[in-house]
Formats: C-alpha cells, sequence, structure tokens
C-alpha cells in the first residue's frame, strides 16, 4: 500500500482548504486512516482520522469544529476538509494507514499505530 497526498498550498486566514490522499495497492484491509501535522521545530501532532468501514472520526483539540475527515471507499482516498483556518494551522500534513489494527490497542492519536505513511504537502496560513 501506498500513500499520496496532495492539495496544500497557501491561503488566507479564516480560508478552506481541501487535502486529499490516494491509496495504491492493496487497500483492502486497512483499518484505520489519519492526517497528522508538524510545524516547524514542534512535534507531529494528531489531526483527525476515519475507520475505514464504517466512517466513524476523531479529531484532535485543536482542530475539533474546523476539521472534517472523510473518505471515498470507491475511489480509495481520503480527504482533510479544513475551514476557518488560522496560522497555526500551518504544517506539512502526514497521511498515514493503520494495516494492522494497531490502533485498536494504541488509539487513533497515537504515531505508533500507523504502519504506513505518506509524502507531506505543505499548508501554509497567512495572517
Amino acid at each position: 500500500v501506498q500513500l499520496q497526498a496532495s492539495g496544500g498550498g497557501l491561503v488566507q486566514a479564516g480560508g478552506s482548504l481541501r487535502v486529499s490522499c490516494t491509496v495504491s495497492g492493496r487497500a483492502f484491509g486497512t483499518y484505520l486512516m489519519g492526517w497528522f501535522r508538524q510545524a516547524p521545530g514542534k512535534e507531529r501532532e494528531f489531526v483527525g482520522a476515519i475507520r475505514w468501514r464504517d466512517g466513524r472520526t476523531y479529531y484532535g483539540d485543536s482542530v475539533t469544529g474546523r476539521f472534517t475527515v472523510s473518505r471515498d471507499n470507491a475511489k480509495n482516498t481520503l480527504y482533510l476538509e479544513m475551514n476557518s483556518l488560522k496560522p497555526e494551522d500551518t504544517a506539512v500534513y502526514y497521511c498515514a494507514a493503520d494495516s494492522r489494527s494497531r490502533t485498536v490497542e494504541t488509539g487513533p492519536r497515537m504515531r505508533n499505530g500507523y504502519d504506513i505513511w505518506g509524502q507531506e504537502t505543505q499548508v501554509t496560513v497567512s495572517s
């Protein structure tokens, strides 16, 4: 399984942006997919995740109510819709997949629950 993130860019504060993550290869059996982000000088932070079979979602505290994670099973694509963007949302964003159901033990917010990581996409929010 390979993940390819796209759709990042530059947006003004208060604006919206959607990033995508396309899953190629053997996507069947993926348990959970998530988004993380990392700003310069900071730890990688959990943004949101979705359980592939039933669409249950999870969000980080800093994005709850502003960001939405969704997926299109037919297109094998994960989305992150970001609204009311703030300068502090500026970061590189990563998509990740848990293909071994490890997040059942670790929870969806822990990086070590994910075994497949995609390339980053840069999101920059100007003030």
